[in-house]
């Protein structure tokens, strides 16, 4: 691969990560102007539900035998899928026990460094003093944002770990996704794997929660906003970050999640930022430019390496007719 290739492709990964970031942090606002009796619960069973038909409607479109080909990497999808639901019930439990402000402050915080400790334990090299300036800017920047207006919450120590248990689900489904995807599994197609399971195991979420909300026009829009956009878009973007990013510089720059929800907020809820806020804003974009600029570390070449033993990943080529002898 060409280095000047290596670097359009990278450069195409980190603006699909951004992107779906930036989509990631529409949800609050979404949740905002939805429903107000819809519960975090139901809308993240819903999410999920929807968003995993969506994944996989995508990854049909994509390439017809992404779909057929999840028998392959059936135990890597098992296990993402299970991170998945890992991942959503723990988060929206700790954040009951929590509060949003510390709750959303031990899941920014530990994000990027259970990825960085994953990776290294893996066996893994390649982590750049770059990579360590700009997450902690950007950390740094994400706990400002969140702290505001914090008030008397309490750091309960249920709800943290239930906080942290999400958060290395997040961080292991990550990792699961980019497996299937460096051994030839469409990305699209390897987020609707796992998340079809974990919406499998958290459809009985379904039968307990209120969902009257649903029957509204804003409760339907907040839905298929939620499970096709966010998720849907979202993580297809994100899975084609995967391709040539290792995980912990992905899970660095979805912290421009928080950024565009602070940025929503103002514009669209007539939220204010205050000092802190605007610090910590202008603290995530630093972070951001200095982990985007950083040049390639060996864990982004490695996995550049997989995506050029993958190939591109578009749509397989039909079968051409069978010919027919004239007859003679």
């Amino acid at each position: 691969m060409s280095r000047s290739r290596a670097l359009d492709g990278r450069l195409a990964s980190i603006t699909a990560v951004l992107a779906a970031a930036a989509i990631f942090g529409t949800t609050g606002t979404s949740q905002a102007l939805g429903p107000p009796d819809a519960t975090s619960l139901g809308i993240g069973a819903v999410r999920l539900v929807v968003g995993a038909a969506a994944l996989a409607a995508i990854a049909w479109l994509h390439r017809p035998g992404a779909v057929r080909a999840w028998r392959h990497h059936a135990p890597t999808l098992l296990l993402g899928g299970v991170a998945v639901a890992v991942y959503q019930l723990g988060w929206f439990a700790g954040l009951r026990r929590t509060g949003v402000a510390v709750g959303t402050v031990v899941g920014i915080g530990s994000g990027p460094v259970m990825a960085g400790l994953i990776h290294l334990a893996r066996g893994r090299r390649g982590l750049t003093r770059g990579w360590v300036v700009g997450t902690a800017a950007t950390v740094l920047g994400a706990g400002l944002l969140a702290v505001r207006g914090a008030g008397e919450s309490t750091a309960d120590p249920v709800g943290l770990m239930l906080t942290l248990g999400a958060v290395l689900g997040y961080v292991l489904y990550v990792e699961a996704a980019q497996h299937a995807i460096h051994r030839g599994l469409d990305a699209a197609g390897a987020m609707a794997g796992m998340f079809g399971v974990g919406a499998i195991l958290l459809a009985p979420i379904l039968a307990l929660e209120p969902l009257g909300w649903l029957a509204s026009p804003r409760g339907a829009a907040m839905a298929l906003h939620f499970g096709v956009v966010t998720i849907g878009v979202a993580y297809t973007l994100y899975g084609w970050g995967l391709l040539r990013l290792a995980v912990p510089r992905v899970v660095t720059l979805t912290l421009a999640e928080p950024l565009t929800a602070a940025i929503l907020g103002t514009a669209a809820l007539g939220e204010r930022l205050g000092p802190l806020g605007w610090l910590g804003a202008a603290l995530i974009a630093t972070g951001l430019l200095v982990a985007a600029r950083e040049e390639a570390p060996a864990a982004d070449r490695s996995a550049e390496r997989n995506a050029a033993a993958v190939g591109p990943q578009r749509p397989a080529p039909s079968r051409p007719p069978p010919t027919r002898r004239a007859a003679g």
